[in-house]
């Protein structure tokens, strides 16, 4: 099942990789070259629908990274954290180092 799911994700990821690099930049023209564009197959209408589609693959996208997230939980029922074991007491080296002496302001090196 985790394998299928996994197939399909990258598909709709591949696929949504496509839809964004199709689709035409329209923050950088500044309104030239107008016209009334708003047929069906005219670069606003198939824009809109280019749109749609990609809003479509990414909720997709969101729904099947959410299934395997899943699925991996449930078939690992172990954490990372289950390796690590507690230790009784100080840990080696903590506490063990002695604090630097204050030195008076006279025997500091002074600057040329």
């Amino acid at each position: 099942m985790t394998t299928i799911l996994l197939v399909v994700h990258l598909m709709i990821a591949v696929a949504m990789i496509v839809l964004v690099l199709l689709q035409r930049s329209e923050g950088g023209a500044l309104g030239i070259g107008g016209g009334a564009g708003d047929g069906m197959m005219s670069a606003r209408g198939l824009g809109s629908v280019m749109t749609r589609a990609t809003g479509i693959l990414a909720g997709m996208f969101f729904l099947t990274s959410i299934s395997l997230t899943v699925l991996g939980t449930m078939e690992n029922r172990s954490s990372v954290l289950d390796g690590v074991t507690e230790q009784e007491g100080n840990l080696p080296g903590v506490g063990t180092l002695a604090p630097a002496p204050i030195l008076p302001p006279s025997s500091l090196p002074t600057p040329e």
